[in-house]
């Protein structure tokens, strides 16, 4: 396959390893020849790379299973996935969910990338929903833009939110950055 039609979540094999794309971006600088910038994790380690890829070279493309997984609560062992056909139990560690568990909330479903029965990546959805546990109070009459203030939500994620959100409200947060797009 092209390095052009690469997307976020497919799986490669690059240098004899297995790696999952999780950023992918298409870059023309200038008067310079266009390339790929992948961010890549690799399935064995857990490391993340940045690649730069040429746009004619020939990748090599791995398919994974894809499959629907609930989240069901977090302990001491870890976090605990149940697949939604065969209702099998799964655990994984800190390490492997490390940034992905500040947007899961109990009992939500989510797509989990496996390869050879073992799991490799969560896959997010674009936005979820959470909701606001603490924040300070708006300001009246404070309506000039771009003012933002910091909240934390309920799954320990904090990010900036305008002046007018209160606690207790549920809003919508971008997965790639972790950023407030409105109210649910």
């Amino acid at each position: 396959m092209k390095a052009t039609d690469l997307r976020p979540g497919m799986a490669v094999k690059l240098d004899g390893k297995l790696y999952v794309i999780s950023k992918f971006e298409h870059r023309t600088p200038g008067n310079l020849r266009a390339f790929i910038q992948v961010k890549l994790k690799d399935v064995s380690s857990g490391a993340n790379i940045e690649r730069r890829l040429n746009s004619g070279d020939d990748v090599d493309v791995t398919t994974l299973d894809r499959r629907t997984m609930e989240y069901l609560y977090s302990d001491n062992t870890g976090h605990t996935f149940m697949d939604q056909e065969s209702y099998d139990q799964l655990t994984l560690d800190d390490e492997f969910c490390k940034d992905e568990m500040l947007y899961l909330r109990a009992n939500t479903s989510t797509i989990m990338l496996i390869h050879e029965g073992r799991p490799v990546l969560i896959e997010l959805p674009q936005v979820v929903e959470l909701q606001v546990t603490e924040t300070s109070p708006g300001i009246k009459g404070a309506t000039a833009t771009n003012q933002l203030k910091e909240a934390t939500l309920e799954t320990g994620l904090k990010t900036r939110v305008p002046p007018f959100i209160e606690v207790g409200e549920t809003i919508k947060v971008s997965t790639t950055d972790g950023s407030y797009q409105s109210r649910a």
